[in-house]
């Protein structure tokens, strides 16, 4: 736990992946900030959610309205029962389940001024753009942040004002670069060259330091400075003409500058040619519509018209656009809420903590793609008209005909942790296979207290429970119709009985949820392979992107790929390492040499074979190596164990002299040392089956008596803790993670020998565990996109251009979205990939099949030995893979074949 200013905790084993995206300093902000959240529909819903599970002081919901059924569309805690009563009140009990730290009140009075001063941030969603203009106006000569969301159908609106002042402290969220350096010259404006391993990544009008440069000791410890890129390699600074001549070595750091930014309380768009200015007005028409006739246009009726747009000329407006909106804007479509409600959040965040760029000042979305393909299509208004059922905010965009396509659809989604969870809500909300249909859930993994920060479906009372059933149970309370099971197996080759051709060939579709490109790979080809299409997403902390992969229109997930992580070379992390992630890995290598390899050696019986088989094995090193482990080094008692991790300290970091650059003063009085003596005494122990013992004062009497062997001078080292330091210590003595008290104190040690600034436990978690930090509001945005894009799948859209890839970074913030790469056809001669015939200039050299090695018999014959074989239920094809030459015998390449046994 760590407190802030006003003593509110901040609890790392809740909020862990979210502090990897913000910080602590920034968590703490947002502890002090009151939200208040208007409008309790669909849009305001999902931004209560994402605002409750980020963890603000507090959250009001406010509503005047009742629940109506186009509601429950999109409202996940509305339910049928709860028709005719107050919004906020039906959803505050389960707004307030979400996070046990954020207070959730209901409030269903008028937005006074007198009321809105106890906020630091008021959201209104469905609001008249009277209310708006009045509360913006109050906010603003008040310094209350604002932020007005709203959706109408397939478009959506989002506007900020945090103000005339307000500072941002971090402008996009990336960890500050660094780089080594080769030269410095002196100069009017010295130039500045970092070693050609990699480009240093600076822009112009970042700010850096400089540390441990050798010869122009003038910059070591300077403020920042302001730079100009001149290369991929080289920068410029200062002026260094009057500084001493620069001899070698040296490190340049990023440093992260707070930005003074500033809102106006109203926003026009003088271009009203450009789409979102054609969309500002549309709003507009769309308010003043609803305020002379007390309700939005009907679905796809001729109600409005271009005349009532306001001040806008009608010459200026794109009319098909504007009819567009009328005919949907009674719609409420659950993933446009998600993606909106997600972006809406994530503002409310940065007006609180100051952390991210905010929306400057207005945005638009529109989701046109997902109407019909066919030019001029409209749909009639009796398609459309409210049947006084849950889907009705769905039937007024689409009509009654994908709704019931919708019902019938059977998906698979593998994984129910982040993205499952709100996959499946969104499922719920869009009644997919709310009739004769069925979604699978796959997940082996059981809930986590970690997880409950943006996995919403789960409650503390749920952990240790599955995730896939526990998610199925919560979806069927908001849609009790939907079909839903859920499965605890991996998807991989060991589960190809399970889901087998049957199971495939019956599915509509397939989600993935996963947290690994492996995963994702395997998934990936067997949807290639089934002819199915996939839906791929994933998410790192505030960035976010989605993949559709369509049959024989898209490229598929695998055939494009991300470059590999780049490697720390050996020798940086061994003799000059200049980054807290080289002495992080330098530890993990530690522990894993120590503590994991040996245990792993000793125990497994064929070590000893598989190692001496090895080129270049030497035996006796070998039978060495295990008699030292199993009988030399094999303590007998906790006290051996001290004595082995004080010697091993000394050896590591007191007498390798040619290793380290710093050694420790003889008689230094240092935490850390304790620290790092703890974990590995209790580690080495674990090792050899012996009790441990986290009594720091028992270890400290132990060490009194520890002969050290003398190596160097400063071998004299006393390894001493004060009284104060101890009972601070042993504050924390409950978390007995050693392997990762082992890695922190190894680092910081080593950091420390070579004057790289430390890590904290939770830093150095991230970076050693290579933990993917995730905030719910990325997660809510991206899958919201994701459901726009089922909606076209179940619609059967043919265009390439009616998909959209798309990718975001809400800390930028930035937006794109890009129509798939189209799948890659081949021409084999004058004949389409699937001919393979002589008279198209090329044959079949050699026929290869998944069961047999190369065959010279007929198909038939391959397919009765097959059958005799009985290789199993779950066969339904035989596959073969052929290898062709073309007439000059060059190799052609061709897909395989595919034959199915009826």
């Amino acid at each position: 736990m760590a407190k802030n200013g006003n003593d509110a905790e901040i609890d790392e084993g809740l909020y862990s992946r979210q502090l990897y995206v913000l910080g602590h300093d920034a968590m703490k902000r947002m502890q002090n900030s009151n939200v208040l959240i208007s409008g309790m529909r669909g849009l305001g819903v999902e931004i209560a959610k994402n605002v409750i599970l980020g963890g603000v002081k507090s959250v009001t919901v406010h509503d005047q309205g009742v629940a109506e059924w186009r509601d429950l569309s999109s409202q996940f805690y509305l339910r049928e029962e709860d028709l005719g009563k107050n919004r906020a009140e039906v959803s505050q009990p389960r707004l307030a389940e979400l996070n046990s730290y954020v207070p959730v009140a209901a409030y269903t009075g008028a937005l006074t001024d007198d009321y809105l001063t106890q906020f630091q941030v008021v959201v209104l969603t469905n609001s008249t753009l009277e209310e708006q203009q009045h509360v913006g106006e109050f906010c603003h000569s008040k310094s209350i942040k604002l932020v007005i969301a709203d959706t109408r159908g397939l478009f959506g609106q989002l506007f900020c004002d945090f103000g005339e002042e307000m500072m941002v402290y971090d402008t996009n969220g990336e960890q500050p670069l660094s780089a080594m350096i080769s030269m410095i010259t002196k100069d009017t404006a010295g130039v500045v060259t970092c070693l050609d391993e990699a480009r240093h990544g600076f822009e112009s009008g970042d700010f850096v330091t400089f540390t441990e440069v050798q010869g122009m000791t003038e910059l070591n410890g300077c403020q920042p400075v302001e730079i100009k890129a001149l290369g991929p390699y080289t920068f410029s600074i200062c002026d260094t003409t009057g500084f001493s001549d620069y001899v070698r070595g040296g490190i340049v750091s990023q440093v992260k500058m707070p930005k003074k930014i500033s809102f106006v309380s109203s926003c026009n768009f003088p271009n009203l040619f450009e789409r979102p200015g054609q969309l500002h007005v549309g709003f507009q028409a769309l308010h003043a519509f609803q305020k002379k006739h007390s309700h939005l246009p009907k679905p796809w009726s001729q109600e409005v018209n271009s005349a009532q747009t306001g001040s806008a000329k009608v010459e200026q407006l794109d009319e098909a656009l504007i009819k567009k909106m009328a005919f949907v804007s009674a719609g409420d479509l659950a993933p446009l809420n998600a993606f909106i409600g997600g972006l809406a959040a994530q503002e409310v965040m940065k007006a609180c903590t100051g952390k991210f760029m905010p929306i400057m000042q207005w945005l638009y979305f529109d989701a046109l793609e997902c109407l019909s393909e066919e030019e001029g299509a409209i749909l009639t208004e009796e398609e459309c008209a409210p049947r006084n059922c849950r889907y009705d905010g769905q039937i007024a965009v689409f009509g009654t005909k994908l709704q019931d396509v919708l019902a019938k659809q059977r998906y698979f989604l593998v994984g129910a942790g982040a993205i499952g969870c709100e996959l499946l809500k969104n499922f719920a909300m869009m009644g997919l296979a709310g009739g004769e249909g069925e979604v699978i859930v796959t997940d082996m993994d059981t809930i986590e207290k970690s997880n409950l920060n943006r996995q919403f479906l789960f409650r503390p009372w749920d952990v240790t429970k599955m995730k896939s059933e526990t998610a199925a149970a919560a979806v069927k309370q908001m849609n009790p119709s939907i079909k839903i099971t859920g499965h605890q197996n991996r998807v991989g080759p060991d589960t190809e009985r399970i889901y087998d051709d049957d199971f495939f060939e019956n599915l509509d579709g397939v989600a993935n949820a996963l947290d690994n490109v492996d995963a994702r790979m395997y998934m990936d080809r067997r949807c290639v392979y089934y002819r199915k299409p996939l839906l791929e997403s994933g998410t790192l902390g505030t960035k976010g992107n989605v993949q559709v992969v369509i049959p024989f229109l898209t490229e598929s997930y695998s055939s494009s790929q991300d470059p590999p992580e780049k490697s720390i070379p050996i020798c940086t992390l061994k003799n000059f390492p200049n980054a807290i992630e080289h002495t992080l890995q330098w530890a993990r290598d530690e522990f894993e040499g120590l503590f994991k390899q040996p245990s792993e050696n000793a125990i497994d019986p064929k070590f000893m074979e598989r190692t001496l088989k090895l080129p270049g094995a030497q035996p006796l090193e070998v039978l060495e190596a295990v008699y030292k482990s199993l009988v030399t080094d094999c303590p007998h008692s906790w006290a051996d164990c001290v004595a082995w991790a004080r010697n091993h300290w000394q050896c590591q970091y007191s007498n390798n002299i040619r290793q380290l650059l710093h050694n420790f003063p003889p008689d230094q009085v240092h935490t850390l040392h304790m620290d790092y003596i703890m974990a590995a005494a209790n580690l080495y122990a674990q090792t050899y089956g012996l009790p441990g013992n986290t009594d720091r004062a028992a270890v400290t009497k132990i060490l009194q008596d520890v002969h050290v062997p003398t190596f160097t001078p400063r071998s004299g080292v006393k390894i001493h803790v004060s009284d104060q330091e101890l009972q601070s210590a042993n504050a924390s003595d409950d978390d007995t993670n050693f392997h990762m008290d082992f890695i922190v104190a190894a680092s910081n040690l080593r950091a420390e020998n070579y004057d790289i600034p430390p890590a904290d436990r939770h830093k150095s978690k991230l970076i050693a565990g290579k933990i993917i930090p995730a905030i719910a509001t990325t997660t809510a945005s991206v899958v919201g996109l994701v459901c726009l894009e089922l909606i076209k799948i179940v619609q059967g859209h043919k265009k390439l251009e009616s998909y959209k890839n798309g990718f975001m970074n809400l800390a930028l913030p930035f937006f794109a979205f890009s129509e798939p790469i189209a799948a890659p056809s081949h021409k084999v001669g004058r004949a389409g990939f699937y001919i393979l015939s002589e008279t198209f200039g090329m044959y079949t050299q050699i026929l290869m099949s998944s069961c047999f090695s190369p065959l010279s018999c007929r198909m038939t014959e391959i397919v009765t030995k097959v059958s005799k074989k009985k290789l199993g239920k779950h066969v339904k094809a035989l596959v073969f893979e052929l290898c062709c030459n073309d007439l000059s015998d060059e190799d052609v390449e061709v897909p395989y074949v595919r034959y199915t046994i009826r």
